[in-house]
């Protein structure tokens, strides 16, 4: 008699592949910037994305309000922010930098909420916050102190903070208006603004626009667009139905840790005791936030979340 796996398990471990993959873009992207400047990759990327995302999507397309349109605008340009700020980042430091300080952004979140919204944070989220802000000390400010700071690591700390404003906006505008909606509207809104940048950019040559169809960049771009953004974000809403918050906290917090590991096994990356024991910390203030205060979202997630659930 053939045994099926239990739904649960299905989920648990579908969210775990969102993320391992989630985690391995970091490697991927950084690759990838040896072939494209930032934001013709990121153009690209979300296009892409954007396109595959209307088709699944485009039900939720049929009937959209000024309202709906607003706040899908308005997410878009903190995920644009965020990713144009992260990928900045990651062409200056190492992907496992990178994912660690960008899944400090989840603590950041209860942090501004209590500072800029006066609302009320739990003694375990400010140990979390205390704890992940002692680990990006470890894990961005070398020995020699903060004249010799990696500008790429201050560049993705920027992307945590738009990250974190971008769950709070989510968090405000995902219970009014349909989720696949917003979905959509929010990558639309990242592959328009990242298009717009492109000729301002070549004009003032902050970053003259630079493409070399590679191999590694076709497969950073899909692996990114498709896989990262619309089959992660499907399999995810799917995932959520059948496990609890708990379980989807843990798993989509190990984001940061498979990008240290994807970079350590296939990069060969050297992750020295200081750095290490500053990505432990940051790693240990996430849970502390994530499971002992309100359940928040990890920061790379192309999909909506709620201040109320742990949906990434």
């Amino acid at each position: 008699m053939s045994r099926t796996i239990p739904r649960r398990l299905q989920a648990d471990l579908a969210l775990a592949l969102c993320s391992l993959i989630w985690g391995a873009t970091f490697l991927v992207v950084k690759d990838a910037l040896a072939f494209s400047s930032v934001f013709v990759f990121n153009a690209l990327r979300f296009s892409l994305a954007a396109i595959v995302m209307a088709a699944v999507y485009w039900h939720a397309l049929r009937k959209l309000s000024r309202a709906t349109v607003a706040a899908g605008a308005l997410m878009g340009f903190f995920m644009f922010a965020g990713y144009a700020f992260q990928t900045l980042g990651l062409k200056l430091t190492t992907p496992s930098k990178a994912g660690f300080i960008t899944g400090a952004g989840v603590v950041m979140v209860p942090v501004l909420l209590a500072v800029f919204w006066k609302r009320r944070v739990n003694r375990w989220v400010w140990a979390g916050a205390i704890v992940a802000l002692v680990g990006l000390y470890y894990l961005t400010v070398p020995r020699a102190g903060f004249a010799r700071l990696n500008v790429g690591d201050l560049l993705v700390l920027i992307c945590a903070l738009m990250f974190a404003l971008y769950i709070i906006v989510v968090g405000r505008y995902s219970v009014r208006h349909s989720v696949p909606a917003l979905s959509v509207l929010q990558v639309i809104m990242t592959a328009l603004l990242t298009l717009a940048c492109l000729p301002l950019l070549a004009v003032t040559r902050w970053e003259p626009p630079r493409l070399l169809w590679s191999p590694t960049l076709i497969w950073a771009i899909l692996i990114t667009a498709v896989g990262a953004t619309a089959l992660c974000f499907s399999m995810q809403v799917w995932a959520q139905q059948y496990t609890t918050p708990t379980h989807t906290a843990i798993l989509l917090s190990l984001e940061p840790v498979f990008a240290a590991l994807t970079s350590v096994i296939v990069a060969h990356e050297h992750i020295g005791a200081r750095e290490l024991s500053g990505a432990a910390l940051v790693f240990i203030g996430i849970l502390l936030a994530e499971l002992k205060g309100p359940a928040q979202s990890a920061a790379d997630s192309p999909g909506p979340v709620s201040e109320g659930t742990a949906f990434r």
